[in-house]
């Protein structure tokens, strides 16, 4: 499946700005499964430069800093990318989960992996507390392989829990939206991070898109028309599998991913700082339109 993928995002200033700087995490990642056939970033004015960088997670990123005068600025990501389906596996042959617990915080007596060190702990917005941890052991029962265990916890999370847009914001922890058991798909990921991360286990924030026009008769997916987020656990076995909490699905062609880290604060699509502006109004379009592959509905 071959998807054209366009995310504008817009800021009017209620003053003239006469700088600004912006970090933007808005080019797909190249993956076994997700190859980058071509991806640009546009801005409007043009910035005096665009530097591009790898962040400690190995996702490109770039720098735009404008430093004439303006009232808004538009910046636009361009990409297309070609998704193939992921590999099948059989859950209940993954390995234990506490078994990926004593691995990850050294006990077993092998090196923790250097690409699941970063995402063992609990983050800034992946603090569990009490009530988390329970809800999490439900699904953990002793020797239990850790995909069957996290599969069943991406469908009671997806059960439990209200899709609400409006109800959350980009800054709402884990501990008030599993209280409220509502929110969006950050909300659900961030959610699913604490519980995982409560157990000790590897798991990291994936940012990224939705196939957002579905064929007559196709159930449209949560997440749509804007930037979407899951999770994906590590398993020795058999690597990193996603999830995806907000849609109880193992994510396949439909799910594009943009960058991976601990938690959104990591890889919020555009970030940054404004001298002179005052008040900003945001606005944000995201499209995912598939151009040639399997137009079919969700997988």
């Amino acid at each position: 499946m071959i998807y054209d993928i366009t995310h504008v995002t817009h800021y009017s200033y209620q003053n003239e700005a006469v700088f600004s700087q912006h970090l933007m995490r808005l080019n797909p990642r190249a993956l076994t499964e997700q190859q980058v056939i071509q991806s640009r970033i546009e801005l409007t004015p043009e910035p005096d430069a665009l530097v591009p960088y790898k962040d400690m997670f190995g996702n490109l990123s770039h720098v735009a800093t404008v430093s004439k005068p303006h009232r808004s600025i538009e910046i636009r990501s361009v990409s297309r990318v070609q998704r193939s389906a992921p590999s099948s596996m059989i859950f209940e042959a993954s390995a234990p989960w506490d078994g990926v617990r004593r691995l990850a915080m050294g006990r077993a007596g092998a090196p923790v992996p250097v690409e699941i060190s970063a995402f063992c702990f609990p983050s800034m917005m992946t603090e569990p507390d009490a009530e988390i941890d329970a809800y999490a052991r439900e699904s953990f029962p002793a020797g239990r392989p850790i995909l069957a265990a996290t599969k069943e916890l991406t469908e009671r999370i997806y059960t439990d829990f209200e899709y609400l847009p409006g109800t959350t914001s980009a800054e709402t922890l884990p501990v008030q939206s599993f209280a409220e058991k509502r929110g969006v798909c950050q909300d659900f990921a961030h959610v699913m991070l604490a519980c995982l991360r409560s157990l000790r286990l590897p798991a990291r924030y994936i940012s990224g898109y939705l196939r957002t026009r579905p064929v007559e008769g196709s159930v449209r997916l949560q997440g749509a028309d804007a930037s979407h987020a899951w999770v994906s656990l590590w398993d020795p076995v058999f690597g990193w599998v996603d999830f995806d909490p907000t849609n109880n699905l193992v994510p396949g062609l439909d799910h594009v991913t943009l960058a991976w880290a601990r938690d959104y604060a990591d890889v919020a699509p555009v970030v940054g700082i404004v001298i002179g502006a005052g008040q900003q109004i945001l606005s944000v379009g995201v499209d995912v339109v598939p151009v040639s592959g399997d137009a079919g509905g969700p997988d």
